[in-house]
């Protein structure tokens, strides 16, 4: 299980934030929740917008959705996750255009 830690510190020594909260809709994504999606920047979303709304697409970059680690509880008493929210629900039009362009090129 030790390993798995070493797969969540990035390059420069910092940990993932684990952000609290979907940007779309808001919902809670604790630490330990399966249902958090991100892309390479750590924007954070849950399943449920991710999937169904998203199409796996982040709306801020372009980039796939993948399901966010687990941080191991032990490690969570020194390395916390993030308590600040971000809430930027998504404009569906532009979002749509934007897929759709991808899937074309």
């Amino acid at each position: 299980m030790v390993l798995g830690v070493f797969a969540l510190i990035r390059h420069d020594g910092h940990m993932l934030e684990l952000r609290p909260s979907c940007e779309n809709c808001d919902v809670d994504l604790p630490a330990d929740s399966p249902d958090a999606r991100i892309c390479t920047y750590e924007c954070t979303w849950c399943a449920t917008c991710a999937e169904a709304v998203l199409q796996g697409v982040c709306p801020n970059c372009g980039g796939n959705l993948e399901r966010r680690p687990i941080r191991p509880p032990e490690m969570l008493a020194t390395h916390p996750a993030s308590t600040v929210r971000v809430y930027k629900p998504v404009d569906l039009e532009v979002h749509r255009a934007r897929v759709e362009s991808r899937l074309t090129t």
